[in-house]
């Protein structure tokens, strides 16, 4: 495995870092235009919430997501804690792909609100389980995405079985 210098371990935490933090920012102002959407009176207002949202999961939320998981990769693999030795980053990995592909299979509900939205007044009452399903998942992909960011600043012990044998091969190399 090749590790980074330095300079580039503490750019790429900083990347991580911006797009993490990014992301979760994004979807709180996702999850405030839906409640908007969901418990507004005002026609406009609703059609403006439903509107914005489509844009910042397409161009805001999905880019930060693939961003954070990709430079999240290559932090992994660029340092000694590797990115299947601690169950600690193994969690964050599997959080942030399960993320990932809810937010995926969101996005088609949120392009299909969007549509209904820009063609139609909604009242209270339409389409009632769809923006309710937005809120909760919104809500839901906030909490996922907080779990990482704790596990990144307490860094729970526990390796993985991987990383257990990892950690043993040098000083097996160098018994004689």
């Amino acid at each position: 495995m090749m590790m980074m210098t330095p300079h580039i371990r503490k750019f790429v935490l900083t990347a991580h870092i911006t797009s993490s933090v990014g992301l979760i920012g994004a979807i709180g102002g996702f999850l405030a235009l839906s409640v908007a959407g969901l418990t507004s009176q005002t026609a406009e207002l609703v059609r403006a919430a439903y509107l914005a949202m489509e844009l910042t999961a397409w161009f805001v939320i999905l880019p930060l997501a693939f961003v954070s998981l990709l430079i999240g990769i290559v932090q992994s693999l660029g340092t000694p804690w590797g990115l299947f030795r601690y169950y600690w980053i193994v969690a964050k990995l599997l959080l942030t792909v399960l993320a990932i592909a809810v937010l995926l299979l969101q996005m088609r509900l949120i392009s299909d609100m969007a549509d209904v939205a820009a063609g139609t007044a909604l009242t209270a009452a339409d389409f009632w389980e769809a923006r309710m399903s937005l809120v909760v998942h919104a809500g839901g992909g906030l909490l996922v995405l907080l779990v990482p960011m704790v596990l990144s600043v307490y860094k729970p012990q526990g390796r993985t079985r991987y990383g257990r044998r990892k950690r043993e091969e040098p000083q097996l190399l160098s018994q004689p």
